[in-house]
């Protein structure tokens, strides 16, 4: 059980300063104010090896069973707090014990549990805490707990085929990079005291190749520092607003790619708003937590103009069409939803046609990728072969020559 140092401040204005054990802050707060000691600070002592540098993190499939066991115990008739507890003794992730512990406590005190999960807002995003506190106004809370875990599920899918797809090209691309380096590090300097012990003519190719070769050893140093500031300045870039937006516009500019990401950013945005809508959230709102989603800042700015447009009663349909940034097949299937009451059933149809789109250009993208790496990989292995056999070459003409 954790351990605690508080301040607190007692009825007749005496400091008193103590140590307690407590299952967590909110416990132990509680617990001092029903002996009428006023709160004023409360930390946590943790040992040297206890000391978290960066916040452990939860899973996307944490949240995914989560939600999904939940909803069963709920639709089982189990009261929320037991159903929590369960589900806390059969974690295995730390911070989700945590998490989970804090919450039950909190329900007992009268606190709503979309409140609760909201403290912990990078574990389950605003979409999540948003469909919760409808859930909890209509009472369809295991079924919106089902939805959910579904669209996680969905989710989680979409990323793992994105990262399937991308993991052969990328360790060909690396393994490319790293025989460049020996190549240049290792192999060419023992040929450049080769040849120096020969007075012949090299061929300029040769020449060419050394020269890059000399370059590297002499400068790998400079090489090194300059792509090291390059990386510090466009992760310091990336962190502001101007640079996240530059970032995902040339992402969505890049042939193949852009379409990926754009296809990926659509299928998402569907897939939410139309779970929230199912789950009783108003549109604005379902709108603002696909904003809050996106992962994209082209896409964001123009949803929160769209989100303008629908508070001003210009419907869906007409705003996104504005954008530029929605495929026609998009926009004509809103528009029917808007005109047949059927939304968020047109747009979980869009969100499931943009899946399988999304399955095609990940493959597309996989069968050029492929190709492209090895192709680049030979040319410059080929473009080695050739300078070394061509000079090789030259020093054996050269010497039968002299013989001759």
């Amino acid at each position: 059980m954790p351990d605690f140092k508080y301040v607190s401040v007692a009825p007749d204005g005496k400091k008193i300063r103590g140590k307690a054990d407590a299952i967590s802050a909110d416990s132990l707060r509680n617990q001092l104010m029903a002996q009428q000691l006023e709160v004023k600070s409360i930390r946590q002592r943790r040992k040297f090896t206890e000391i978290e540098i960066t916040r452990r993190r939860v899973p996307r499939t944490e949240v995914m069973h989560f939600s999904r066991q939940v909803a069963a115990f709920v639709r089982a008739g189990i009261p929320l707090v037991e159903a929590l507890e369960t589900v806390r003794e059969a974690a295995s992730n730390p911070r989700m014990i945590e998490i989970l512990t804090e919450t039950e406590e909190l329900i007992q005190v009268g606190v709503p549990f979309s409140e609760a999960l909201a403290r912990h807002s990078d574990v389950f995003p605003p979409y999540y805490l948003g469909i919760l506190r409808s859930a909890e106004i209509t009472g369809r809370l295991d079924t919106v707990l089902d939805q959910l875990s579904l669209y996680i599920e969905r989710d989680m899918e979409a990323r793992q085929k994105i990262r399937s797809a991308l993991t052969y090209p990328l360790v060909i691309f690396v393994m490319s990079i790293v025989t460049v380096v020996i190549l240049v590090s290792y192999v060419l300097p023992k040929f450049i005291d080769f040849f120096k012990g020969f007075d012949a003519e090299l061929p300029t190719i040769t020449k060419v190749l050394l020269d890059v070769a000399r370059f590297f050893e002499d400068w790998w140093w400079a090489l090194g520092l300059g792509l090291l500031v390059l990386i510090l300045i466009a992760v310091q870039v990336n962190r502001t607003d101007g640079g996240q937006l530059a970032r995902d516009r040339m992402i969505l500019r890049l042939p193949v790619i852009g379409v990926v990401a754009q296809y990926t950013v659509i299928e998402r945005f569907c897939r939410i708003i139309a779970a929230m809508m199912q789950a009783g959230v108003s549109l604005p709102e379902a709108m603002q937590a696909a904003i809050d989603g996106a992962n994209n800042r082209v896409y964001a700015e123009a949803m929160a103009d769209v989100r303008d447009g629908m508070l001003e009663g210009e419907g869906m349909a007409r705003p996104i069409a504005a954008t530029g940034l929605f495929p026609p097949a998009v926009t004509q299937m809103m528009r029917v939803g808007e005109e047949t009451g059927t939304l968020d059933h047109q747009l979980e149809s869009a969100a499931d046609y943009f899946a399988k789109e999304l399955d095609y250009k990940l493959a597309r993208l996989t069968s050029l990728a492929e190709p492209a790496v090895i192709v680049i990989m030979g040319v410059i292995v080929g473009f080695v072969a050739v300078a070394l056999v061509s000079a090789m070459y030259g020093i054996f003409q050269g010497s039968n020559t002299l013989k001759g």
